[in-house]
């Protein structure tokens, strides 16, 4: 799934069958959304794309998301076709509702340090998007609080002494916390020094993220750091390219 049309102020609600098939209100390039898409994936879970342009929303989202947000996940008629909101809870929902591929520990007290740790991740969160939005001049002090909140989670890998935070296989935590690790491949784009991670002090992460790239579930969503720079450098100038995976395929197919 590379991405697809996003639907704007004034297009019409989009008909889709009575397929009991889950429906995810999405935004190609929003980490948020993404989790979303690589729990779904995760567990094998059929569900249709509707992509929302964020900028100029349909009339109609507040239909599934009071708030205007993506992610939103609208369940099936059999459920009465509510809408669940934010990726924590839809995450959450997804976990316990399909058990087959389990995400989260069934252990208590596991699960509870599972959802401490993704809170911790925040303070990565709010540092990449120093960069990610500021450039250059925000950026000697937000990388070094991106590294010291990165610390926590290397040392985590260290202590378990597994491949993925989630043991042999990737778990909640990896999900999580995996959109806001592919993106942060667009430093080298955004910065004029070329940023990478230091290998000696984020060995265990960096095998991580290698290790995550080849995950199904994350390559069915994935793309690299340029394409993710190219949308943050539009979104600087205050321009928001959503359809530019969809302007780009056209090209291909006319050259």
């Amino acid at each position: 799934m590379s991405g697809g049309k996003h639907l704007a102020k004034g297009s019409q609600k989009p008909e889709l069958p009575d397929d009991g098939i889950l429906r995810l209100y999405s935004m190609r390039f929003c980490p948020y959304a993404h989790r979303a898409h690589l729990v779904l994936d995760a567990k094998n879970i059929p569900y249709h794309t509707i992509f929302i342009n964020l900028t100029e929303k349909p009339e109609w989202l507040t239909d599934y998301s009071p708030l205007g947000k993506v992610p939103a996940l609208q369940l099936t008629k059999e459920e009465g076709n509510p809408a669940l909101i934010e990726s924590l809870i839809i995450a959450e929902y997804l976990d316990e509702k399909y058990p087959e591929v389990p995400l989260f520990p069934k252990d208590p007290l596991k699960k509870a340090q599972e959802k401490i740790l993704i809170e911790r991740f925040n303070a990565v969160v709010s540092a990449m998007y120093k960069v990610f939005l500021g450039g250059s001049e925000a950026a000697p002090g937000a990388l070094t609080e991106i590294s010291k909140g990165l610390d926590v989670f290397e040392k985590e890998l260290s202590t378990r002494g597994t491949p993925y935070f989630g043991g042999d296989k990737p778990g909640m935590l990896d999900y999580m916390i995996w959109p806001w690790c592919e993106r942060s491949a667009m430093l080298k784009y955004l910065l004029p020094d070329k940023y990478e991670m230091d290998k000696e002090r984020f060995g265990k992460l960096i095998q991580w993220r290698d290790l995550m790239i080849n995950d199904p579930a994350v390559k069915g969503f994935y793309l690299d750091g340029e394409t993710h720079a190219k949308f943050m450098k539009a979104r600087r100038e205050n321009t928001h390219d959503y359809d530019m995976l969809v302007s780009d395929a056209k090209r291909q197919r006319t050259c």
